[in-house]
C-alpha cells in the first residue's frame, strides 16, 4: 500500500487573541473537504493543564466535549462543525501533555541515557503528536493551529516544532492571520501591527506563505499592496477577512479570492470545482433571506467577567441554536438572561413571556441554581417550550419533585448534600474521586448510548430510531431510588441508558415542548444536519404555545 503524502497547513496568529484563528483552520478545512480531501485538524494550546475540563467557562470558554471523552479547547468543536467529522481528544496538544510525556519516557529510559533537553525533545514530541493525528485520519491534510499570538514567550516551542517541519519537508504551508486597526481618531486601516507580526514570525524563523488581514472593514488594494510589499509575499497571497455576520459564511468569502486555488497550488496540486462547494454557498445564500425571528432566551450563569459578558461559555448551544432556527426558516435572535436577578427580584420572571423558547443549559456548582428552578417552574406552568440540557435536565427534576410531587426540600446533592430527598445524586464511582480531589478527566465523558421508549417525543425526534447516542460530561445523575415516583407523578423518563440505571432524557406530555437530556447533543449538531431535540424544540419555538406536539 503506498505511503499517503500527508500536507500541512499551520495557522498562526499576531498582535492580540479573539482573532478567529479556529474559524480561519477550519474554513481552509472547509473548503479542501469540499475538493474532496480527506481532512483533519489539529489544535495547539500553550497552557500547561493537560487539558480545558479543569478551567471555568470565564476564564477560557466552553469545554469541548469529544466522541472518545476529551475535554478539549472550544476550537475542536469549530473543526468538527465546518468539517463535519469527528476529532478526537489527541488532536489537541497542551504543554502540559508534552513535557508530561518527555518526563515519563525520560523515567522509562525511552531516551537510552541521553541527556534531555528542551530542544529537541519536547519539539520532537509535539511533532510526533502532529503527525500520529494526520495519520490516524488517514488524513489527506492536517490542519494545524498554534494558539495565543507571535511573541508569546508560552508559544516558542510551537513554532519550533513547525519550523523544523518546513526545514525537513516539502509539505507544510503557513497561513498567518494579522489584525489591522482602524483608530477612530484616524479613520485609517493601519498595517503597521501587521508587520510587526510577521517580523515577529521571521524571528522565529518561519516566512508565512499567506497572510489573512483581519479587521472591521475589508482590505482595499493599497493596505494589501502594502502588507505585501513589507511581509515579502505576493498581494494575491494577502487575504482580506473583515467582520462578518455568519462565520459559515467566511469559507465562501475565501473562495471568491481564490484562496483554496493558491494553497493547492502551492503543493503543486490541482483546484477543480465540485457540488459540495455549490451547496455550502447555496445554503448560506438561503439562510442570509430568512427574515422571520425567533426569540430565544438561554438562562445561565457563565456570562459575567468582570464588566464584561463572555458569551464563548455557550458556543456550542448557540451554533445548535442556529443550525435548527435556519433548518425552521427562522432568524434566530438569542439573548442572556442571568439567573441570579431572579434571585434578587423574583417578580422579574416574568419576562420569561417575552421569549419563544427557553433553553437551561450545563453548568457546575450554586451560583444561580435558584433562580433556575424560579425560570424552570414558571416555564412549565405556563407552556413555554423549554429545553434543558445537563444541569438544566437535573434542575427539571428538582424543579417537578418539589412543586409536584411534594418533596418541598427535593434537591441535587451537588448543592445541598445533606438534602432529605436527592433526587439527584452523584455517581458512585464519582464519590471517590471527590474525596481524593481527582476532578481532572474523571467525570462520566464522551459518548455514550440510550435507549429511548418507543412513541415518546424524544424518539420521534430522534427518527423513532430506539438506540441513540450523545456526548456527556458530568458527575451527577437522577437518583434511580426517586424515578418511579416521579413518573407516577407525570414526568416522563423518555431515554435511559441500556442498563436502565440511569435516566438520559425526560419530557413532559401535556406541555408545548418540554424535553430535557443529561447529555449535551449541541455538540453534535451541524449547519445541515442540525441536533435532533434542538430541531423539536425550534419547531414549537416557532409554532407558538398552542397545542402540544
Amino acid at each position: 500500500m503506498k505511503k499517503k503524502d500527508i500536507k500541512y497547513i499551520v495557522v498562526t496568529g499576531g498582535v492580540l487573541s479573539g482573532l478567529g484563528k479556529g474559524i480561519v483552520n477550519a474554513s481552509i478545512g472547509n473548503l479542501l473537504v469540499n475538493q474532496g480531501y480527506k481532512v483533519t485538524a489539529v489544535k495547539i494550546d500553550p497552557y500547561i493543564n493537560l487539558d480545558a475540563g479543569t478551567m471555568r467557562p470565564t476564564e477560557h470558554g466552553e469545554v469541548w466535549v469529544t466522541d472518545d471523552g476529551g475535554e478539549t479547547d472550544q476550537d475542536l468543536g469549530n473543526y468538527e462543525r465546518f468539517l463535519n467529522t469527528n476529532i478526537p481528544k489527541g488532536n489537541n496538544i497542551t504543554t502540559g501533555q508534552v513535557y508530561l510525556e518527555v518526563i515519563n519516557k525520560e523515567r522509562n529510559l525511552e531516551y537510552h541515557g541521553k541527556c534531555v533537553e528542551v530542544i529537541p525533545h519536547i519539539p520532537q514530541e509535539v511533532e510526533r503528536r502532529i503527525i500520529k493525528a494526520g495519520k490516524e485520519a488517514e488524513a489527506d491534510f492536517v490542519m494545524v493551529e498554534i494558539g495565543g499570538t507571535i511573541g508569546d514567550y508560552q508559544n516558542i516551542l510551537f513554532l519550533e516544532t513547525v519550523r523544523e517541519m518546513k526545514r525537513r519537508r516539502n509539505n507544510v504551508v503557513f497561513v498567518h492571520v494579522a489584525y489591522l486597526p482602524i483608530p477612530n481618531h484616524i479613520g485609517e486601516m493601519k498595517t503597521k501591527p501587521a508587520q510587526h507580526s510577521v517580523r515577529q514570525l521571521n524571528a522565529n524563523g518561519i516566512q508565512p506563505d499567506f497572510i489573512i488581514g483581519r479587521s472591521k472593514l475589508p482590505l482595499d488594494d493599497v493596505r494589501k499592496e502594502k502588507i505585501a510589499l513589507f511581509c515579502n509575499v505576493k498581494k494575491d497571497a494577502v487575504l482580506s477577512a473583515p467582520n462578518i455576520d455568519n462565520i459559515y459564511r467566511i469559507p465562501v468569502n475565501f473562495e471568491k479570492q481564490q484562496f483554496v486555488h493558491n494553497i493547492l497550488k502551492k503543493f503543486g496540486m490541482k483546484y477543480k470545482k465540485t457540488k459540495k462547494s455549490r451547496a455550502w454557498q447555496d445554503y448560506i445564500n438561503k439562510i442570509s433571506r430568512i427574515k422571520k425571528e425567533l426569540k430565544i432566551g438561554i438562562v445561565g450563569k457563565y456570562f459575567d467577567i468582570g464588566n464584561f459578558s463572555l458569551e464563548d461559555s455557550y458556543v456550542s448551544i448557540i451554533e445548535a441554536v442556529k443550525h435548527a432556527a435556519w433548518r425552521n426558516n427562522r432568524k434566530p435572535v438569542i439573548e442572556w438572561i442571568n439567573s441570579k436577578k431572579y434571585e434578587c427580584d423574583p417578580a422579574l420572571i416574568k419576562e420569561l413571556e417575552n421569549y419563544d423558547g427557553i433553553i437551561i443549559p450545563g453548568g457546575f456548582g450554586s451560583s444561580g441554581i435558584d433562580g433556575k428552578l424560579l425560570a424552570i417552574k414558571y416555564i412549565r406552568e405556563n407552556n413555554i417550550p423549554f429545553l434543558g440540557l445537563c444541569l438544566g435536565m437535573q434542575l427539571a427534576v428538582v424543579e417537578f419533585a418539589r412543586n409536584v410531587c411534594g418533596l418541598k426540600n427535593a434537591h441535587t446533592t451537588e448543592v445541598s448534600p445533606d438534602t432529605d430527598n436527592p433526587v439527584i445524586d452523584i455517581l458512585p464511582e464519582q464519590k471517590d474521586n471527590l474525596r481524593k480531589k481527582n476532578y481532572g478527566a474523571t467525570m462520566r465523558l464522551g459518548s455514550y448510548p440510550a435507549k429511548l421508549k418507543k412513541e415518546s417525543l424524544v424518539c420521534r425526534l430522534y427518527g423513532n430510531k430506539t438506540i441513540i447516542s450523545e456526548r456527556h460530561r458530568h458527575r451527577y445523575e437522577v437518583n434511580p431510588e426517586y424515578a418511579l415516583l416521579l413518573e407516577q407523578c407525570g414526568l416522563k423518563f423518555s431515554g435511559v441508558s441500556p442498563d436502565r440505571k440511569l435516566m438520559e432524557f425526560l419530557e413532559l406530555p401535556d406541555h408545548n415542548f418540554f424535553v430535557a437530556t443529561q447529555a449535551h447533543p449541541e455538540f453534535k449538531s451541524r449547519l445541515m444536519k442540525p441536533a435532533p431535540l434542538f430541531d423539536g424544540f425550534v419547531k414549537a419555538a416557532a409554532k407558538g404555545r398552542g397545542k402540544s406536539q
